[in-house]
């Protein structure tokens, strides 16, 4: 880093430090914030003690550390209006507002505004009582896709393959308010692989990132619960030039424009959950940040300036990117238990010496030793001609680090490499 431009990056997973890491490589940046960071975002940038909700508090900070940019890491951040707090205090924010943000806090809303733009996605239906949303799926056949309304860490959406699991479901969110009181959406089920697509937004302009593919599902096989997403690959073999012109063109530049005419235009990364059906790509879900665990496998590809990049979107101006050919896969290596509950504090040895990049999701230092600190702790991600190449290196280093309280996915990337 030797450059003048002072960045804030809101944010304390392994998302922001792929962030973090990016922004280093700029020509541009002189000078990294993180708030409040982890243990490994800690060796690239300085990590400041703010929470990501802590409106207030950031746009002070941004305000005396004269922050010439700040880039919008979590959701959560995002739904409580940071951007908007930024913008207000003549600050530059790369993210989407409150408003345009509900795009993810609101499934309700997204589906709506599918509908009426005609981007292609799921039937469904919305409910606020449980007795209307379990009529509605008893009446439909199996699996049933059922989602709730709002913000739930990745966890919020289940894929019913039973009736007595989609009355469970339902229960858990709407009688017992697992995630808070609120609604859920009913879906149609679709069939197919998934893949991730993500772009940076502003307005109209739509400027595709590379493509992702991550593993929802706890274990091997995609067994176990969902969860953030245990891994990811990058570029995605089944994901043909065709589609993902099929995905740019009718999916993501019509949801930027349908944005822009319901009057809350988006500025950001607009993330598409898509799934290639008999019928082409449709919509799984909108996210209105970079994924995770998504963003460790991307981000690394980008050969420009990402800083020139976020720069250009939030004034509207164009900006060329230009993409590595090599192919990445990260693992992701999570405390024992997750996503349900979890102990934190056991110490990882081993991180340091790694062929592979690691990015910290879930750590911190204690007594002078790295320990975990989250659901998700590590991503190991391997890079290489291919994506073979890529994962023998990452799963050789995963091995390599030491923790008794951590565990792994051995088969990320298995339905392009089996």
């Amino acid at each position: 880093m030797n450059g003048e431009k002072r960045v804030l990056v809101v944010g304390s997973g392994g998302r922001c430090h792929a962030i973090v890491d990016a922004l280093s490589r700029s020509p541009q940046v002189g000078k990294i914030y993180c708030a409040p960071g982890n243990a490994g975002i800690a060796q690239q940038a300085e990590c400041v003690a703010i929470g990501v909700e802590n409106v207030d508090a950031l746009v002070e900070f941004a305000k005396n550390e004269k922050i010439d940019l700040a880039v919008i890491g979590p959701e959560a951040a995002l739904a409580v209006g940071v951007v908007n707090a930024f913008k207000e205090n003549g600050l530059r924010a790369f993210g989407p507002t409150k408003e345009a943000a509900q795009i993810e806090s609101s499934k309700e809303f997204a589906k709506r505004l599918m509908a009426k733009y005609e981007i292609p996605t799921a039937g469904y239906e919305a409910f606020s009582d449980y007795e209307g949303a379990w009529e509605y799926v008893k009446a439909r056949p199996l699996p049933a896709v059922i989602k709730y309304d709002g913000l739930a860490a990745g966890k919020g959406v289940v894929v019913a393959e039973s009736y007595e699991d989609a009355e469970a479901a339902l229960r858990d969110m709407l009688l017992d308010e697992s995630f808070g009181g609120g609604r859920v959406v009913v879906e149609d089920f679709l069939d197919g692989p998934e893949f991730s697509f993500m772009c940076v937004v502003s307005g109209e302009k739509v400027y595709p990132l590379a493509m992702a593919q991550d593993h929802k599902r706890a274990y091997d096989g995609d067994k176990g619960p969902n969860t953030g997403g245990m891994g990811a690959y990058s570029p995605v073999p089944f994901v043909t030039e065709e589609v993902e012109k099929f995905a740019l063109e009718k999916i993501m530049r019509p949801t930027a424009k349908a944005m822009v005419a319901e009057g809350v235009p988006f500025v950001g990364v607009l993330y598409g959950g898509l799934i290639l059906t008999n019928e082409g790509p449709k919509v799984i879900e909108f996210n209105a940040r970079f994924g995770d665990p998504e963003t460790e496998v991307v981000l690394p590809r980008l050969k420009s300036d990402i800083y020139a990049l976020f720069d250009a979107a939030i004034d509207g101006r164009d900006c060329a990117t230009e993409w590595s050919e090599e192919a990445l896969l990260g693992v992701v290596m999570a405390s024992k238990g997750y996503p349900g509950s979890y102990a934190k504090g056991a110490v990882i040895e081993g991180v340091e010496g790694l062929q592979s990049k690691a990015y910290h999701m879930g750590t911190a230092q204690k007594d002078g030793k790295l320990v975990t600190a989250g659901g998700r702790v590590l991503m190991v991600v391997g890079r290489g001609k291919t994506l073979a190449e890529a994962k023998a290196m990452a799963e050789r280093d995963c091995a390599q680090i030491e923790c008794e309280n951590l565990f792994y996915r051995k088969d990320i990337g298995h339905k392009v490499l089996d």
